[in-house]
């Protein structure tokens, strides 16, 4: 069904709570009984509606995720909830009181922009797309606050809104897009339509973007949730913090957020007492030689994003690792000290090797052998390939 208006009805409505805890397991007996009362077309909808509503939990948490309407994009490109009120927050703290949602989505950000007290004016060309963010704008009790307009955003004037928000679609027929002249619309386009808005502008795009192709305007801020990345963020005009550097990492939850100060990439020395894997965002930020500054330390490598020190300092920016041992790659060898170590719990992590983690596993450990757990890092230490194995700091 490409139509969200027979779910919006009083029987769509109904039926999409009568099969919102469904189990994919027992979906066929749910909709054969559902059609001798329903519509065919209508219970497929609605079943496939609390697929996307049980996915989409993971995102936007499940009392919102039961209210709201999904397309299946909408659920794979959408900005997790706890993300977009982070940069709602930012927004507001920049003054600002309305924003121009370009490619708006299903309504993710609008609906945190809203809730910050920002009126919004969303805008996508897709039809279905369009749909779901004025239904969403509804079932949150926000479409006083989100105006929804289906249309191209290249034909949208943002003059009389004081920010522009612009999440390019990153995804194409074959997967994801990595040039951002081929976002649609192209990155071009949208730092255009950023430097026009009269107060402050932010554009989504992949946190893969090369830092050079970063323009010289803007400030590049790139944001991790829990450990993991989930996007970069281009800010112009009074989103760009003039007093700091033109690059940012911003850890969640927090905020957290580690400044550029332009160092020279750090020395390389011997693996001490403690590693340090640095966040994902610090990572692709650059920023390794901000976080080696506050730990006194230096790398394993010249090419590899691993910190090494001889003291442990807590840094949100940063997991520790008390490392007992340093080897050569030797997978015998690894299994004969597993062994006997007793070990039962295995994590692998690598940088810098071709090994593949969970190959390596399944060889040096097909069985536990007792119930000590041990972290192995596949790296090199100064072009060498190692093992360096540890545990996590507590």
């Amino acid at each position: 069904m490409n139509d969200l208006a027979p779910l919006l009805t009083p029987e769509g409505r109904a039926l999409l709570d009568e099969v919102r805890d469904t189990d994919p397991a027992h979906e066929l007996a749910v909709a054969t009984r559902l059609r001798r009362e329903h519509p065919a077309d209508l219970v497929s909808a609605a079943l496939g509606q609390a697929r996307l509503r049980q996915r989409a939990a993971a995102k936007f948490g499940a009392q919102d995720a039961g209210r709201m309407f999904f397309t299946p994009n909408g659920v794979e490109q959408s900005t997790r909830a706890s993300v977009a009120a982070y940069r709602a927050r930012r927004f507001r703290e920049l003054g600002v009181t309305s924003v121009a949602d370009l490619c708006c989505g299903i309504g993710g950000d609008a609906i945190a922009l809203a809730r910050a007290g920002i009126r919004v004016l969303a805008v996508d060309r897709d039809p279905l797309t369009a749909a779901a963010a004025r239904a969403n704008a509804e079932a949150l009790g926000l479409a006083d606050l989100i105006e929804v307009r289906r249309t191209d955003v290249t034909e949208v004037d943002t003059s009389g809104w004081d920010a522009v928000f612009v999440d390019p679609a990153r995804r194409g027929g074959r997967g994801r897009i990595f040039d951002p002249e081929a976002y649609s619309p192209p990155l071009s386009w949208a730092v255009g339509a950023a430097r026009t808005a009269s107060r402050a502008a932010a554009l989504k795009v992949a946190p893969g973007i090369p830092h050079e192709a970063v323009p010289d305007d803007a400030e590049a801020e790139w944001i991790s949730d829990g450990g993991d990345v989930k996007e970069a963020v281009l800010w112009f005009g009074a989103g760009r913090d003039a007093a700091q550097a033109a690059v940012r990492a911003t850890l969640l939850p927090g905020p957290r957020t580690l400044h550029s100060r332009g160092l020279p990439d750090p020395a390389v020395r011997p693996p001490g007492r403690y590693l340090y894997e640095p966040d994902g965002a610090v990572i692709r930020a650059h920023l390794v030689a901000e976080v080696a500054e506050q730990l006194d330390g230096g790398l394993i490598d010249a090419t590899i994003a691993y910190v090494t020190a001889d003291e442990h300092r807590p840094t949100p920016y940063a997991t520790a690792y008390e490392i007992t041992d340093r080897l050569p790659f030797n997978a015998k060898k690894l299994k004969a000290l597993l062994r006997e170590r007793q070990v039962g719990t295995l994590t692998v992590k690598k940088r810098g090797s071709a090994v593949e983690p969970e190959e390596l596993r399944r060889k040096v450990l097909p069985k536990p052998h007792g119930s000590a757990s041990v972290t192995v890092f596949l790296t090199r230490v100064d072009g060498a390939p190692a093992m360096l194995l540890g545990h996590p700091v507590r």
